[in-house]
């Protein structure tokens, strides 16, 4: 293979870690994996995302307001109200993968220093 095609190679690579990363910082934030979690059991608008994950209406809006502009969650307007869901099966499908990982790996998890809940 020649270097041109290797660095080709590399620079894509490099950019989707880049793009993976930035994809998991919106999974990182545990209000908004609880209100993607929710959302996953079907559409909500706001005052049953605020029942269901405990979080302030202010939190749950603005991170709503994140979760849409980064493409996990869409929204459709019904009347007075905006009803919210996950853009893509694939994220609950994910979020089930994440579950099955930690069936794994959660001891070492809950182990690692560097990651700590605040």
């Amino acid at each position: 293979m020649s270097n041109d095609m290797m660095q080709i190679i590399a620079d894509h690579k490099a950019g989707n870690i880049e793009q993976r990363a930035k994809l998991f910082r919106g999974f990182a934030d545990p209000s908004r994996l609880a209100i993607l979690c929710a959302l996953c059991e079907g559409p909500m608008v706001v005052h049953e995302l605020v029942e269901r994950t405990g979080l302030s209406q202010p939190n749950v809006s603005n991170h709503l307001r994140c979760l849409q502009e980064c493409g996990l969650v869409n929204s459709d307007r019904e009347g007075r109200f905006i009803r919210y869901r996950i853009s893509s099966s694939r994220i609950a499908t994910l979020l089930s993968d994440v579950d099955a990982l930690l069936d794994v790996v959660a001891e070492g998890v809950e182990a690692c220093e560097n990651y700590r809940g605040r």
